[in-house]
Order: structure tokens, then C-alpha cells, then sequence
């Protein structure tokens, strides 16, 4: 179910849309012994018996902010660089060269 608008046959989604992830809202499997960690210790932490991947981000954030930063810098830099890239692909006749 989408709150998007409908255009010429294809949905266009709205702005709250485009910055939720579901799968932030998933509940967490304790299929490794790293997971079942994390799961006991969040769901201790915030006395809840489901614990989600939005709960165990939220906690790193607040308890292990330099590891959190890292992964989310690394990712940035990573989808800057994939914008760059295909940004290059846009324009093949200019070259480093040429620009």
C-alpha cells in the first residue's frame, strides 16, 4: 500500500516515503551468535521481547557512535563516488582532458 500519487500508469512516492526502509522494521532472527548478542542485549536494554533492526541502530548509535559513523561514512563515500561515476557515463565525449 503506497501514499504516492498515481502518474500516467506508474506510482510516484511521496518525500516520508522515500525515507522509510522496511526493513528497518523487520524483526531480527537470531540465526548467528553475533545476532543473538545484540538481540538479548537490545531487548534487555529497552524491555522488549521483539527486537527490531531499527532498535539494535538505534542503540549502536547511542553506545557505539564512532563504529555507527564509520559505517555510515564509508557508505557515503561509497554512493558519492556511484553518483560520480554514473554522472561520468552521462557525458562520454568529455574527458578529463577536455574539461
Amino acid at each position: 500500500m503506497s501514499n504516492g500519487l498515481e502518474r500516467e500508469g506508474e506510482t510516484v512516492i511521496g518525500e516520508q516515503e522515500v525515507h522509510e526502509n522496511p526493513m528497518l522494521a523487520m524483526a531480527v532472527d537470531k540465526d548467528s551468535k553475533l545476532k543473538e548478542m545484540l538481540v538479548e542485549y537490545v531487548g534487555t536494554k529497552l524491555d522488549k521481547e521483539e527486537v527490531t533492526v531499527h532498535m539494535i541502530v538505534e542503540t549502536l548509535a547511542a553506545e557505539f557512535p564512532e563504529f555507527v559513523f564509520a559505517f555510515a561514512e564509508e557508505n557515503f563515500l561509497r554512493g558519492y563516488q556511484l553518483g560520480l561515476d554514473d554522472a561520468d557515463k552521462l557525458r562520454p565525449g568529455i574527458t578529463e582532458e577536455t574539461a
